[in-house]
């Protein structure tokens, strides 16, 4: 940020140009940064004034098997002839603990929502005050590349929430060491639950982001990942394997987009990544 502020910005204004002091810079961030929190606080206002959807028919629905997870799993199970996709009835009871603690959860939710709900003028305010300080050709990746981050990590965020997070919650709700053992889930731990999921997998869905730039500064290889090819998938194995029911069908529908997105990195490591030298790819094809 401080690079930012500190580079010299051209702003026009018909035919002359103005520069900008460091004052200027220091005035234009503040700016932008109270819109943003305004645009933030709002939306929180919103969330929170509507608790019923936020937490009825958003947060709360997976842990019912009236979920429309389980009916789409369960009509595609009739239609394979597949009994396992049909998950089992679930019934979480879940309970607050404390005094303050329905409230307080639903003070910290509210905020969340708020940031996701404000999230597309909150990056419209960054680039804008980015924006300035790019030349034509960095505007133009860089438009690209917050719109692809953006798509990926809605789409994980969508992925998790209707796949992994009723699986994990099925798994983990059901789950009995004896039947003397009834589970009782706090609120806190179903919020903390949900939330997590929802973000690790979003996160998850930035891996070719990241690799892309980890390939440019040369940290990492195509090679590096060819090798390394059949260790992730069989960690993408174990993770399918403890989150879905014990079936082929299930570990697939979340083994494939995760393992594609691996598949999906080298392609890229392969793009932006300097040329290797032709004894490595040979070492690594007889490796394979």
């Amino acid at each position: 940020m401080a690079a930012i502020i500190h580079k010299q910005i051209k702003q026009k204004n018909g035919e002359s140009e103005k520069e900008m002091s460091f004052w200027d810079h220091l005035t234009e961030l503040r700016k932008r940064m109270l819109r943003m929190i305004v645009a933030w606080f709002s939306m929180s206002i919103v969330a929170f004034l509507n608790r019923d959807i936020i937490f009825d028919k958003i947060i709360l629905a997976p842990k019912d098997t009236s979920f429309v997870t389980y009916k789409w799993l369960c009509d595609l199970g009739r239609f394979l002839h597949v009994d396992g996709l049909c998950l089992p009835p679930m019934s979480i009871n879940i309970v607050n603990l404390n005094l303050s603690g329905q409230f307080m959860t639903h003070m910290t939710v509210s905020m969340f929502a708020g940031i996701i709900l404000a999230s597309p003028y909150i990056i419209f305010q960054l680039w804008q005050f980015i924006m300035p300080a790019l030349y034509e050709k960095e505007r133009r990746y860089a438009r690209v590349a917050v719109f692809i981050m953006s798509g990926l990590f809605i789409i994980g965020v969508l992925f998790s929430y209707f796949f992994m997070v009723p699986w994990t919650l099925n798994f983990l709700g059901t789950y009995q060491v004896s039947s003397l053992v009834v589970n009782q889930i706090s609120l806190s731990s179903y919020i903390s639950t949900v939330t997590s999921t929802i973000l690790s997998v979003g996160l998850v869905f930035e891996l070719p982001v990241v690799v892309y730039v980890l390939a440019r500064l040369g940290i990492i290889t195509p090679s590096f990942l060819k090798k390394n090819r059949k260790y992730s998938f069989v960690i993408i194995l174990i993770v399918a394997a403890i989150i879905t029911p014990p079936d082929v069908f299930s570990q697939i529908i979340v083994t494939i987009p995760l393992y594609s997105l691996y598949e999906i990195s080298i392609i890229v490591a392969k793009r932006v990544s300097p040329k290797e030298e032709p004894e490595d790819d040979e070492e690594v094809a007889e490796e394979e």
